[in-house]
């Protein structure tokens, strides 16, 4: 029989957590009852906070003395993490389940996060409406709006938890794990509509020869995921084109990755190919949402709903900086690639964001911060040419089969 964790505070949603474990029941599913709250329960649990909070790597009833409900929920959720993985690790659970408000909803997600990918993971929850993407991360955590507050099993609750434990249910029949990489290598790639034709050439090239190339949107979000991807080990070689990333990063447009993105790779000792990918562009909303600070820039508008403004020679130059010491910790092969056509569809002769003194800002302080013994590879293509994107995916192939 399979087993599905419901985590919850049982303290203040045990009847709510309970009906979940009813709903798992009647599906032929065992219910296996986690309490992360920091009173006592009110239904019986298989599993006492205390034996939880163990995990945690601290003084959990030092943390509870302080009646701080911050500091234990920070704590819990550590030790959720470590204690639902472990479980998970022995076959001890199939699945996990939860639902709750803000507290409920911070503690089971982070739990779930640390969960691999394809492993069936549900949270009900009130705030799942808004923006789930602290809660969800890089993960692939199945949110489910509450509609109603997690306050009692009433006509419209009822319905929603049943959805959600038949989701769960459903998972169970269907989930796998993750091929493992050795029996066909993995790469990943980052894209954005401005590098779509480079990228889907490249990634035809390499699966030509056996690989698997999985694609990350260039979002922010994408970004993230793709890194937390090269971290797991689950990746044979990275095809890093589009950077924009950190375009945004830089200026406070709205798709910056954080200051980790082209880090996972020299972490993981992955081989990589880089280029400056639309590295000439930083991505805002509608036109009214653009920053005062920014008037007087070039813009373009991409869609009704996407501004895109180009980087200046100053923001280049520090663009370059960054990417060179972010390749310089590489310690697997690298190489880098410049187009000297254009660093996106925009930026090539003719077009909107055609501004040879930012490009050339930016090629300069990347060349000057790159550590001895890493070049700049310069093609005399667009970076959406087809020998821009045949000359990246043979040094990937070539990086990766180097001794």
């Amino acid at each position: 029989m399979n087993t599905v964790a419901i985590l919850g505070t049982f303290d203040t949603k045990g009847e709510e957590l309970e009906a979940l474990a009813r709903m798992l029941g009647g599906r032929g599913v065992r219910a296996l009852r986690i309490d992360v709250g920091s009173g006592a329960p009110s239904v019986p649990v298989d599993v006492p906070a205390p034996e939880v909070a163990a995990c945690g790597g601290e003084d959990w009833e030092a943390v509870l003395a302080l009646r701080d409900r911050g500091r234990w929920v920070a704590l819990i959720a550590r030790a959720a993490a470590v204690y639902l993985r472990q479980l998970v690790a022995n076959g001890a659970v199939q699945g996990v389940l939860s639902l709750g408000g803000g507290g409920g909803t911070a503690i089971a997600t982070a739990a779930m996060r640390s969960l691999p990918i394809g492993f069936p993971k549900v949270m009900v929850s009130t705030l799942a409406s808004g923006n789930v993407a602290p809660y969800v991360g890089t993960s692939d955590i199945v949110m489910v709006p509450a509609v109603v507050d997690v306050a009692g099993l009433n006509r419209i609750s009822r319905v929603i938890w049943e959805n959600a434990a038949g989701a769960v249910c459903g998972m169970l029949d269907t989930a796998g794990t993750l091929p493992d990489p050795k029996a066909r290598p993995v790469a990943v790639a980052s894209m954005f509509g401005n590098t779509t034709a480079c990228v889907t050439e490249a990634r035809r090239l390499l699966e030509d020869t056996g690989w698997e190339v999985l694609v990350f949107h260039s979002t922010g979000q994408g970004g993230r995921a793709m890194e937390a991807l090269i971290a797991s080990g689950l990746v044979s070689g990275v095809l890093d084109l589009t950077t924009t990333e950190w375009a945004d990063e830089l200026v406070g447009g709205v798709l910056g990755a954080g200051p980790d993105r082209l880090s996972a790779a020299a972490a993981a000792h992955v081989p990589a190919v880089i280029a400056p990918g639309c590295l000439d562009m930083v991505n805002f909303g509608e036109p009214h949402t653009v920053p005062e600070r920014f008037s007087g820039r070039r813009f373009y508008q991409h869609n009704p709903q996407v501004t895109l403004m180009r980087t200046s020679a100053e923001e280049c130059a520090e663009l370059g900086r960054i990417l060179a010491r972010k390749i310089n910790a590489y310690t697997a092969p690298v190489r880098i690639f410049w187009p000297r056509g254009g660093i996106s569809q925009l930026s090539a002769p003719g077009h909107p964001f055609y501004d040879p003194e930012a490009d050339a800002a930016l090629l300069g302080a990347l060349k000057a911060t790159l550590r001895s013994g890493l070049e700049v590879q310069e093609l005399d293509c667009a970076i959406n040419d087809t020998a821009f994107a045949r000359a990246c995916a043979e040094a990937l192939l070539s990086l990766s089969s180097a001794p």
